[in-house]
């Protein structure tokens, strides 16, 4: 594992531990936190660590990625509840400057019996990143941005797709028939804009803005690419607050 990717897993598993030295890969000069409900800064990171009950905090880093300046990981964790979250942190000149995350109570396991974080962990094809990256936003954008479902198929190897989103079954007629079901409950999601798409190897981490069932919202998206079809895809949704309940203003997104 990289430096950097070591350094993150340490600095999360200090939120179940309380050990103090981690915390100093942070920039202590420069921290921009996009977590709205955490106060800006080294300062924010600090206070949130002291209102957790002694004890009381779970972490489990289940992946782990890096490109270039970015580390970006999936975590189980447990405090104040359990959550799935992914996080992501900047680095500059060896330290962390920037942290995003998206977190959502875990729920599940799915109707084909997998959890919000089990399935495949390692990464390969490191040469095709960027073919891999290219793939997964078209997905997004075609799918579930613009609703262009008539390409839909062509992002998959037939009916072969493994799901981890708490409500919908595997395969690709699942997804299809999962988003009906939505729409005929009225449950509209509408992804409006990507902010980011990070990769490594085989897997690739979207950050999308948009609204799930009227409600401003943040998705993150992990999905695994294999022969260049869509295999597998992991997510979190977390709805984004009225701007008056944010503890920083630094946004949610700011990439």
């Amino acid at each position: 594992m990289s430096t950097k990717k070591q350094e993150v897993v340490n600095l999360l598993k200090a939120i179940e531990t309380g050990a103090a030295e981690p915390a100093a890969i942070i920039n202590p000069n420069k921290y921009t936190q996009h977590n709205l409900g955490v106060e800006d800064g080294l300062a924010g990171f600090g206070k949130l660590l002291q209102q957790l009950p002694k004890g009381s905090a779970k972490v489990n880093t289940v992946r782990v990625f890096e490109e270039g300046d970015y580390v970006f990981v999936h975590t189980d964790y447990d405090f104040f509840g359990p959550k799935i979250g992914f996080d992501i942190f900047k680095f500059e000149d060896g330290k962390i400057v920037e942290h995003w995350d998206n977190l959502q109570t875990t729920a599940g396991p799915n109707p084909s019996g997998h959890t919000m974080a089990d399935g495949t962990k390692e990464v390969i094809d490191l040469d095709k990143t960027e073919t891999n990256k290219t793939l997964v936003r078209n997905f997004v954008d075609d799918i579930l941005v613009n609703g262009r479902m008539e390409k839909l198929a062509g992002y998959f190897n037939g009916d072969n797709y493994i799901q981890h989103n708490p409500q919908i079954p595997d395969q690709l007629s699942g997804l299809a028939k999962a988003l009906g079901e939505m729409a005929k409950a009225g449950i509209t999601m509408k992804y409006d804009q990507i902010h980011k798409v990070l990769g490594e190897g085989n897997f690739v981490l979207v950050v999308s803005e948009g609204h799930l069932g009227g409600k401003h919202s943040s998705f993150y998206d992990l999905f695994r690419v294999e022969n260049d079809k869509i295999a597998e895809h992991w997510d979190t949704i977390e709805e984004i607050p009225a701007k008056q309940q944010w503890k920083n203003n630094n946004g949610k997104f700011g990439f």
